[in-house]
């Protein structure tokens, strides 16, 4: 079990980025959450086995048709215990 937290910088609020990363989210048990944040970043936090984190983390490094991710900053995180995936 790891946890990633994953700031996303570019156009990625008003493209259904939230939406894109918890769908993968659930495609791949991958527990956690995603906000806006006032800076127009997105903010990620991710929780599950090594593999399923990778993958949703590369999903944060494209984004939906409409994202234009510009910068991805990636960091190790405790892992908390998440169930479920949520947007915040």
């Amino acid at each position: 079990m790891i946890a990633r937290r994953v700031i996303v910088r570019g156009r990625v609020q008003g493209v259904f980025f939230r939406a894109t990363v918890a769908r993968a989210a659930q495609q791949h048990a991958v527990a956690g959450w995603a906000t806006n944040c006032a800076d127009g970043s997105v903010e990620v936090f991710l929780e599950g086995a090594a593999d399923a984190v990778e993958r949703v983390v590369d999903v944060c490094r494209t984004g939906p048709r409409g994202a234009d991710v510009e910068h991805v900053d990636i960091d190790d995180a405790e892992p908390t215990g998440a169930r479920g995936f949520q947007t915040r």
